[in-house]
């Protein structure tokens, strides 16, 4: 009797659910995304060449090696054969690079007369890679002929028209009253990515802590995973993912200042067209106009997370001085505002706004969620031409090692998820336990005078039941 009381005493604990006060925004790749995919989801993906192109062309140099050598072999390859096309240096690189090609459903084992463990192409990629490749196969969904456009878009224009649009959205975040206002859609998009929430009072949108690491994103960046949150959604929406993830592979090899056909396209197509319409990825004269530009928010949008060289081509507005002040030579509002998210502004002229780097500007901005790499990152790349041209470092160093310095202020502790055991009746129960989960690798934390620790979350199962087997051998 007394050793049951005993374990239930010692059993006793209290769970303590700390959330990491630092959550950074998860922007996936395209093949990070592809990944979660149903299997029979990209395989339907794989029967368009459009799709196989922008996968093969995202795919690691190793990766894309293997793929081209085996693409027009009709047999299993060994797969020790396979990892001999590589030097031994590289072994690390063979093995993420085949578990990638076989999470992506580029390639399948197969096994070899004599048993010998094989790869072979998929076969809807292996024949749709062939055609992307050397042509043939169904014409694409916007690859009808047109007549020549009375009144052609270039690539100016198309430029500026993109920014206009995309910056709509930026504005709304940052509550700028410089603004046109923005669809019901792309506000529901927003709160559905976590970038926005319901006001508590008064129920309107408010910007979150994702939010502000989003607009510190670079353009492409921010449009590609404003893309995936609304790519979440399609199929509430009554559209086909396969038909809308297809058509933008198709636009990411398009060309900019060409204009396309909108003839053939499905009915959901034509929504989904509409709502790139309004993000400025496409350009459109008329809701019903039988052609669209795509713009160069378009164009490699599937690697625009990892290539920021498809930024629109605009001078860096930013200098930063050894003094912490900062100058932005800008006449947008939203740049502006932007800089007000981290520092203090001075002043504000036509072109100018001048700011100021503080410890509290700075914190608040890590309280939103904002981190100091992306701050740093942010002012080096909006930093003006003539500090570029002055060569590296681009931004003084001091300013630089303050700001992580400012960041590591607030990181001084480490929040985890964690299991409080605690009112162990004697010391040898405790140690018994302690070294047990020491041996598990789950103790997060022990105070020996006190006989209390604290385990990991998913490690508590495994210690709540030693202790119960325990407590019923008697000690």
């Amino acid at each position: 009797m007394a050793e049951s009381s005993k374990s239930q005493q010692a059993s006793k604990s209290t769970s303590s659910s700390l959330v990491l006060q630092s959550k950074n925004l998860l922007c996936k790749n395209l093949h990070d995304y592809l990944k979660l995919l149903p299997a029979d989801v990209l395989n339907k993906l794989y029967n368009h060449p459009a799709t196989c192109l922008a996968v093969f062309r995202e795919l690691p140099e190793i990766a894309r090696h293997y793929v081209i050598r085996i693409l027009f072999v009709e047999q299993p390859v060994p797969q020790a054969v396979v990892a001999s096309w590589v030097a031994q240096a590289y072994c690390k690189e063979h093995v993420t690079v085949t578990r990638s090609l076989s999470d992506l459903q580029v390639w399948q084992e197969a096994a070899i007369p004599g048993g010998l463990p094989g790869w072979i192409l998929n076969t809807t990629f292996k024949k749709n890679m062939k055609i992307a490749l050397l042509g043939r196969g169904k014409a694409w969904s916007m690859s009808s002929q047109l007549e020549a456009d009375t009144r052609p878009r270039d690539i100016e224009y198309l430029d500026k028209y993109a920014m206009e649009r995309w910056e709509c959205v930026l504005h709304y975040m940052v509550g700028s009253q410089q603004q046109e206002g923005i669809s019901a859609d792309a506000v529901r998009i927003l709160l559905h990515a976590g970038l926005m929430k319901r006001d508590e009072e008064d129920g309107s949108p408010v910007i979150t802590r994702e939010g502000f690491q989003f607009l510190l994103l670079d353009t492409p960046s921010q449009v590609w995973y404003f893309i995936l949150q609304y790519l979440d959604t399609v199929e509430a929406r009554g559209l086909d993912l396969v038909d809308c993830l297809t058509f933008l592979f198709q636009l990411s090899f398009s060309t900019i200042s060409k204009d396309y056909s909108t003839e053939g396209m499905s009915e959901g197509l034509l929504v989904f067209l509409q709502h790139l319409r309004e993000f400025g990825l496409v350009y459109q004269r008329k809701r019903k106009a039988g052609r669209f530009y795509p713009t160069r928010l378009a164009l490699n949008i599937v690697s625009g997370q990892n290539k920021s060289q498809t930024e629109l081509n605009r001078d860096g507005y930013i200098v930063v001085e050894t003094n912490y002040r900062i100058y932005a030579y800008t006449d947008s509002n939203l740049q502006v505002a932007l800089l007000g998210l981290f520092c203090e502004l001075m002043y504000r002229f036509p072109n100018l706004a001048v700011g100021i780097l503080t410890r509290e500007s700075v914190r608040q901005a890590l309280r939103s969620g904002i981190t100091a790499e992306q701050i740093v990152g942010f002012l080096r790349l909006h930093a003006h031409p003539r500090l570029l041209a002055a060569g590296p470092p681009t931004l003084p160093p001091t300013i630089v090692d303050q700001i992580k310095l400012w960041e590591n202020e607030r990181e001084r502790f480490t929040y985890t998820e964690g299991v409080l055991y605690s009112q162990f009746l004697s010391q040898a129960d405790f140690e018994v336990l302690r070294d047990h989960a020491l041996d598990l690798g789950v103790l997060t934390w022990q105070n020996i005078p006190r006989r209390t620790m604290v385990v990991t979350k998913s490690g508590h199962e495994d210690v709540k039941r030693f202790w119960k087997r325990y407590s019923k051998g008697g000690g």
